[in-house]
């Protein structure tokens, strides 16, 4: 990879009603990363939608704000400094709490992650 570091203000971003992903790590900036990482951020009262990676899992560290993440059936009350793991193919979802935007860092175990979502982004 030839620019290094990478940072946080030159990500690309993609772009949703609830939010945005910041991409600042995966095969498409270097071709054969096999990591992927990013920042997202969800809006007050937002959420993402139920959604699983089929081929890879996924680790999120909160850096700031509160949500409810499902992961399958069990429900996680989330704030700064925790982390979840979410295996490969178990749909998931962050609901943001409180009065504050959520914000995560990503990492997922492919640097081609996919995603199928059960409902709208």
């Amino acid at each position: 990879m030839s620019q290094m570091p990478i940072r946080e203000s030159n990500a690309a971003v993609e772009r949703f009603a609830w939010g945005q992903i910041k991409w600042m790590y995966n095969a498409s900036i270097n071709p054969g990363a096999e990591l992927t990482f990013g920042v997202v951020e969800i809006a007050t009262g937002e959420h993402n939608a139920f959604h699983s990676h089929p081929n890879c899992e996924e680790l999120l560290y909160v850096v700031s704000g509160r949500c409810t993440h499902i992961v399958g059936e069990e429900e996680h009350e989330m704030g700064a400094g925790d982390l979840v793991s979410i295996p490969r193919g178990v749909s998931h979802q962050a609901l943001v709490k409180g009065d504050e935007p959520f914000k995560a860092v990503i990492c997922y175990s492919s640097g081609e992650r996919r995603t199928d979502t059960e409902s709208e982004e």
